[in-house]
């Protein structure tokens, strides 16, 4: 892959070799990053895993740092009235179903009571693409309405490895506090090394590094 003459500069800036403390890991990546928006700093962990295993779970972050998310609601009757008593941005059954697959795609998080998946399934190919679709995995299927958009309100994000073993999450912005940052990546990684397979023999964490959107990752020091 062809790199930016900023993105090489920016390597000059560190050792690509060393593993370092989080915190000094996290304030090389402010340090490096180049671009005119405040960027994101990613968090990327590689995992021990075998073909078939999979790590995914929800967290609350200590320290939120995004906008606050518009969030839609499938439900009807009560569990309606419930998610609008909650602050769910869009609430509605059959009518936002229909309402997306014509092309609105106006949110951020999409939550869904059992009873309407039905309906909802028929939107699989428009919201899995994006990551919007409710999965009970998740906690975003559920007749809790009110406890699930209380959690998602306070910074509820999901993590998921792919198919290589790695794990990538968001835990900050450029602009954000060090330690801010370094507590988010601290209730990650616990979070993480929670989920290890009981069948995962030796070190479950392989690698941990952090990033800025643009910038080159820097390797940390993580045991």
């Amino acid at each position: 892959m062809k790199r930016g003459k900023k993105y090489l500069e920016a390597l000059k800036g560190y050792d690509k070799a060393t593993l370092y403390p989080y915190e000094e890991a996290v304030n090389i990546v402010k340090k490096l990053a180049f671009a005119k928006f405040d960027e994101t700093v990613e968090l990327s962990i590689r995992l021990k895993l075998k073909k078939a295993q999979a790590v995914r779970d929800t967290l609350v972050l200590p320290h939120q740092f995004t906008g606050e998310k518009k969030i839609l609601v499938f439900a009807k009757g009560d569990k309606a009235e419930e998610a609008r008593e909650a602050g769910a941005a869009y609430v509605g059954d059959v009518d936002l179903v229909e309402k997306i697959k014509n092309g609105w795609l106006d949110f951020d998080v999409a939550v869904a009571t059992p009873d309407m998946m039905k309906d909802v399934g028929r939107l699989g190919p428009i919201l899995g693409r994006r990551g919007l679709m409710p999965n009970p995995k998740t906690q975003t299927v559920t007749f809790n309405i009110k406890e699930a958009l209380k959690e998602l309100q306070k910074g509820r994000v999901e993590f998921r490895s792919d198919k290589t073993g790695v794990l990538h999450l968001a835990v900050g912005k450029v602009s954000s506090e060090v330690s801010q940052i370094v507590e988010n990546i601290h209730a990650v990684v616990a979070e993480v090394e929670r989920k290890k397979p009981a069948d995962t023999k030796g070190d479950f964490l392989i690698s941990v590094a952090v990033s800025s959107t643009m910038g080159p990752g820097v390797r940390v020091s993580f045991k």
